[in-house]
């Protein structure tokens, strides 16, 4: 398919209720208001079409940014082109899942989400987190720096309360991934959580909630040290 035909088939997918939905969520115009459920036909039928995944982030349409996040493949992309669709989020389901899925496939993706989270902007930060996220959920421990990523949570008990808004949410994400998914820094991660406590973001005019690190972790785990590896973090 053409990027011209991917966005009409985008265009006829247009739901007004799933549109106030994400205005209200932070999504500038332009967007249709597609539902995640109604781009799976198309992530099935484009993954992997590299070249329209980047045409269709460029268009700074929401739906069709989030549809790039589901059919590239990170590990493809340049690290220019990571910095560009991080730069290029317009909010945060942007930021925090198609840069960060992108992001975290890449070989280099660690390193670009410790660049990420020292920026001014705030959903540049929010996509760094974010990938950090989706690395200690897919990553196996083996491979993960495990050292800095425990420093990265002693940093987020620092710093979490002044940081920006969405940024604390992200924070607190990353808390729940080191805490689900990292044997050696389960207790580390539960101590974070504690310390954090309930975490205050304004989530506007939205049924958003923020969940609570310690008991979230511990559910996630299902009675076990930790829960099993994600292949993806795709959604």
């Amino acid at each position: 398919m053409t990027l011209d035909e991917v966005m009409q088939e985008l265009a006829s997918k247009a739901n007004a209720s799933c549109k106030r939905t994400f205005l209200r969520h932070g999504a500038p115009e332009p967007l249709f208001g597609v539902r995640v459920g109604d781009l799976k036909p198309l992530q099935k039928k484009l993954k992997g079409c590299q070249e329209l995944a980047l045409e269709l982030y460029a268009t700074g349409n929401s739906d069709a940014m989030y549809l790039a996040g589901l059919i590239a493949d990170g590990a493809r992309m340049t690290l220019r082109q990571l910095d560009q669709w991080a730069t290029g989020a317009s909010w945060r389901m942007i930021a925090g899942c198609s840069v960060a899925w992108v992001a975290a496939e890449h070989p280099k993706g660690f390193d670009v989400a410790l660049k990420w989270i020292d920026s001014r902007r705030e959903l540049t930060a929010v996509a760094g987190w974010s990938t950090l996220s989706a690395i200690v959920a897919t990553v196996p421990d083996s491979l993960l720096p495990t050292e800095k990523l425990g420093a990265l949570l002693d940093r987020v008990t620092r710093t979490l309360p002044t940081s920006p808004n969405w940024v604390r949410y992200s924070m607190n994400q990353y808390v729940i991934g080191c805490g689900t998914y990292v044997a050696p820094l389960g207790e580390r991660a539960m101590d974070c959580a504690r310390a954090l406590g309930v975490v205050d973001v304004d989530v506007g005019d939205t049924a958003c909630q923020v969940p609570e690190a310690e008991s979230y972790i511990l559910k996630s785990r299902r009675g076990a040290p930790v829960a099993p590896k994600r292949k993806t973090t795709r959604c």
